[in-house]
């Protein structure tokens, strides 16, 4: 089990270890459970078609009170984002399955030679696919309701047109829509690097990491590849999509995020907590420790 107690010179190590626990649970899980395993990551689809929806639902509704010549919306946008900051903390502590973050804990376990470059994709490979399909059971929940209708579908129908747009503006769409999911999955993991370090005790404190690094991605206009997703699946059930521009959008966001998850936050923290040389030095002469911590 992962220990707290921490060395100054390698403060990550707890944080290393409660990741590699975890990357043998999903490993386990996606070669024996798998069915399980989709039904965990479809809760987290479901979490994130809700709270997203709740996030248009609040900036219509804000949007309906008309000040002057403008309206609310603009507050609507703020609060909007912190309702859909929930969702973070309502898939940890569901214990569901999100891709992003799995993103640099497989990324982590590669670098320790815990898992195989096979198993890590089998284990992203499960869990977009249970994500889309909790998205698509919102979708479908949608489709038969009047959800959507008016307002709220205008602002969903707005932010599609908008993401879309990345794809149609050229190059210089698509290296802002990358820029963007490279921020969005690093204020993701940033979030989990706090939850899962030790160091943060209260569940408060934990959701508050989480809510706003949810909130910060959605009012500044980050791209996550799996509510882009999920958006794209309810609006293309309800009113119809460009499908190849929806398939293009997610394939820019998932690299993107996996840079900024994956690599900045995954093989980052998993380099510079690395004490193997560290310790051999100390250890290829006879009798010689390394500093105490």
């Amino acid at each position: 089990m992962a220990t707290t107690d921490t060395n100054p010179l390698f403060p990550g190590k707890y944080f290393i270890s409660t990741v590699l626990e975890a990357l043998e649970t999903k490993t386990a899980m996606t070669g024996g459970l798998a069915r399980r395993y989709l039904q965990r990551a479809a809760m987290a689809g479901i979490i994130i078609g809700l709270l997203y929806g709740t996030n248009y639902t609040v900036i219509a509704a804000f949007d309906a009170v008309k000040v002057g010549d403008g309206s609310l919306a603009p507050i609507g946008k703020f609060v909007g984002a912190l309702c859909f900051g929930w969702a973070l903390v309502f898939i940890y502590y569901s214990k569901s399955e999100l891709l992003t973050s799995n993103m640099m804990i497989v990324s982590i376990g590669a670098y320790h030679h815990k898992t195989s470059w096979g198993k890590s994709l089998r284990v992203l490979a499960y869990c977009y696919f249970g994500n889309f399909l909790g998205g698509l059971f919102v979708a479908g929940l949608v489709y038969f309701s009047t959800l959507a209708d008016g307002p709220v579908g205008d602002w969903m129908q707005a932010s599609v047109d908008h993401k879309l747009a990345f794809i149609t503006e050229g190059v210089s769409g698509w290296t802002d829509l990358f820029v963007r999911a490279i921020l969005c999955n690093f204020m993701i993991n940033l979030a989990m690097l706090l939850v899962y370090n030790g160091l943060i005790k209260e569940d408060l404190t934990k959701s508050l990491v989480m809510i706003m690094s949810v909130f910060i991605f959605a009012f500044l206009g980050f791209e996550h590849s799996v509510a882009n997703t999920v958006l794209f699946t309810i609006a293309g059930l309800k009113w119809g999509i460009d499908v190849g521009l929806a398939v293009a959008n997610v394939a820019i966001a998932l690299a993107g995020n996996f840079v900024g998850g994956g690599l900045l936050i995954g093989l980052y923290y998993a380099y510079v907590n690395d004490d193997t040389k560290y310790l051999r030095k100390y250890s290829a002469s006879a009798g010689s420790q390394p500093p105490a911590a």
